[in-house]
């Protein structure tokens, strides 16, 4: 029998043999449960970044292990070249769950954002009356969309796009919370504002209610599609469906993935109005795994998870609650608290020496978060955290942030 691998075997073969495109912390998880993660040498450890939101309902939920295991054993691919029993009735779910007219499944984020963005150019040709090839879509800096060669050509982080040109025309990149600067960008050739609710890789920031509500009364005015990527901020973690509605706004389309399937597969959807919807025809847009009937059991069981164990109101009230505890923490390293939900970013000060070596610290006492933009610890962990988990966690960062 092949002996296990210690925690550094397994760092220096993914050093030795993997494309270095990250720099994760040196923690290597063996297994999951609920808000818990065990490293290899069997040591528990409080997940605070849930996957970037994909494991909302916890790992290894095992409702959705069930809905994954019994389908798989059935059937777990068609294409979409044939009907499977299980599309139909999950894109009905989908649909009425969120209260858009119209599915269009993918399986990452990055492709439910390639979508919208295609969806937003030929609604604006063919609805709007763009001339062809001159549609413009507004985003803004410090974004984060995705991966594509498309999508990082308007990031605005050196990192994510460095030699990675030429890039896509078409974007204009304002920044994010001015709503001035998105007012006078406009004319008639915009024909969608793309932009997060709350900016997770940006640090857990939430722009003022008036921006959302803004962009809102300004596309309405010059007829154009608010877009709202709620990849990460949707499916409860802001403590709504979506983060957006909670400034009193609604999208006209919404990319979701992650917590659609609850860590367990990828799965994603754009989800828009019928008008918007409608541009797509057969042989327009399609992915082979997209919708395809293993990516529907695990999806469906993620929503009626979400809404079965009430995760959306735990996050809104227990993430009401967290904030304060960070904020009442009082340290001297830290600028500002940010968050909605059960999603926090705390960004420390500039002297402060960056986020990642506090992270490191937390690791060393059990609790994993992730640093981000340099200074900002982000905390996201599963919904149905337990609330004495968080409060060693809030207890071990004033822990490290003492030293």
């Amino acid at each position: 029998m092949k002996q296990p691998l210690d925690s550094r075997s397994c760092i220096e073969l993914e050093d030795r043999y993997s494309a270095h495109n990250y720099n994760p912390l040196d923690v290597v998880i063996a297994r999951g449960e609920g808000a818990h993660v065990w490293d290899v040498e069997g040591k528990r450890y409080l997940d605070c970044l849930a996957a970037y939101s994909a494991v909302n309902q916890g790992h290894n939920h095992p409702a959705i292990v069930r809905a994954l295991t019994e389908q798989a054993q059935v059937l777990a691919l068609t294409s979409r070249a044939f009907r499977n029993d299980r599309f139909g009735p999950f894109c009905e779910k989908l649909a009425k769950w969120t209260g858009y007219d119209r599915v269009l499944m993918m399986n990452t984020g990055a492709e439910a954002v390639e979508t919208a963005i295609k969806a937003a150019r030929r609604w604006g040709y063919e609805v709007k009356g763009v001339p062809d090839g001159r549609a413009r879509i507004l985003v803004f800096d410090n974004n984060f969309h995705g991966r594509t060669t498309t999508i990082v050509g308007f990031a605005t982080e050196e990192a994510s796009r460095h030699h990675f040109g030429p890039f896509t025309p078409g974007f204009e990149v304002l920044p994010y919370g001015d709503l001035a600067a998105v007012e006078r960008a406009f004319d008639d050739h915009v024909v969608a504002v793309l932009v997060e609710p709350i900016q997770g890789e940006g640090g857990v920031v939430v722009p003022p209610p008036e921006f959302l509500q803004g962009i809102r009364k300004l596309c309405d005015d010059r007829n154009a599609l608010l877009i709202a990527d709620e990849i990460q901020s949707g499916l409860g973690r802001a403590g709504a469906v979506f983060a957006h509605t909670l400034d009193g706004v609604c999208a006209d389309g919404v990319t979701i993935g992650k917590a659609l399937s609850g860590g367990l597969y990828p799965v994603s959807a754009f989800l828009a109005r019928k008008e918007v919807m409608n541009v797509f025809t057969p042989g327009s847009h399609g992915s082979t795994y997209g919708g395809n009937p293993l990516a529907c059991a695990v999806a469906e069981a993620a929503l009626d998870v979400l809404a079965d164990e009430n995760l959306i109101e735990r996050s809104r009230e227990l993430g009401g609650w967290f904030l304060q505890e960070l904020r009442n923490l009082g340290s001297a390293k830290i600028k500002e608290v940010r968050g909605r939900g059960l999603w926090a970013g705390v960004e420390l000060q500039h002297d402060a020496g960056g986020a990642r070596k506090y992270c490191d610290l937390l690791r060393e006492r059990g609790v994993l978060a992730k640093d981000t933009r340099s200074h900002t610890i982000r905390f996201a962990p599963p919904l149905m955290v337990a609330k004495d988990d968080l409060v060693d966690a809030v207890a071990k960062l004033g822990e490290v942030l003492a030293q």
